[in-house]
């Protein structure tokens, strides 16, 4: 199965928010990827927009993802957003670690991993981002770097028997909102070897992983099959685009 993911970030209105869902939601609806389950959509909108969010896509099978969330499950942390709330409205996955987190809200690895655990406790799938900064010289060196972060982020999770499948996005910070995405053989030897550590892992058993870099169409033909998903940003701006990219998976299947 080929999971396609898409993060609506702070880019959309509220009212542009759910008239993009209601459009990506009919065409989960009619499309063959989804309704033969060749594929799993979910979409990630703003904390507002999560409940209209929600019931606009109801019946359609996408799935909703929030863009974040607290390390807390409650108490005086204003402004934050609990997983134990999340999950009570019905969020099914939740991205944390983002390189924009990470850059701008200045998350670190131990944030991320406070994060990754309360996801885990409050039965929300973990969508934890890795990527190098940098361009590594060497591939096993970008494959070593983002195995080790992802090490990091579950690590408490495992140690206190909380963890479970999660959804690796692959972001190579380099290529995000770059013109192009990373080359090809870089994109799938990466995501192999990701896969290998997973396989590594029993505690982690069904997970999944994606890529998320300047994502866009063609590569999961490109993939032959090689590329367990996608994490689309700004590429599925347009409904018609994210129906674009369920044709490929159709066309894989």
């Amino acid at each position: 199965m080929i999971t396609i993911g898409v993060s609506l970030k702070t880019y959309f209105s509220h009212a542009r928010t759910l008239e993009w869902s209601g459009a990506v939601a009919e065409i989960a609806r009619r499309h063959p990827a989804t309704r033969s389950g060749a594929t799993t959509l979910f979409v990630a909108p703003t904390f507002p927009a999560l409940v209209p969010v929600r019931d606009v896509l109801s019946g359609s099978g996408v799935l909703l993802a929030a863009q974040d969330l607290s390390w807390a499950d409650e108490g005086a942390f204003t402004g934050e957003v609990s997983g134990t709330e999340l999950r009570e409205i019905g969020v099914d996955l939740v991205e944390i670690g983002h390189a924009e987190r990470r850059s701008l809200f200045h998350e670190d690895d131990a944030t991320v991993t406070a994060k990754v655990h309360a996801a885990f406790r409050n039965h929300l799938r973990p969508l934890l981002c890795v990527g190098e900064t940098t361009r590594a010289s060497r591939l096993a060196e970008a494959v070593a770097e983002v195995t080790a972060q992802l090490d990091r982020g579950v690590s408490t999770a495992i140690a206190d028997g909380l963890a479970g499948a999660l959804t690796v996005a692959y972001e190579p910070v380099w290529a995000i909102g770059a013109p192009a995405p990373a080359p090809d053989d870089h994109i799938v030897a990466v995501l192999a070897g990701i896969e290998q550590h997973l396989a590594t892992r029993p505690e982690l058993r069904g997970s999944t992983v994606l890529y998320g870099g300047s994502a866009g169409p063609g590569l999961l033909t490109r993939g032959q099959g090689r590329l367990g998903g996608l994490f689309l940003g700004r590429f599925a701006h347009d409904p018609a685009a994210v129906e674009a990219i369920l044709d490929e998976v159709a066309a894989l299947s």
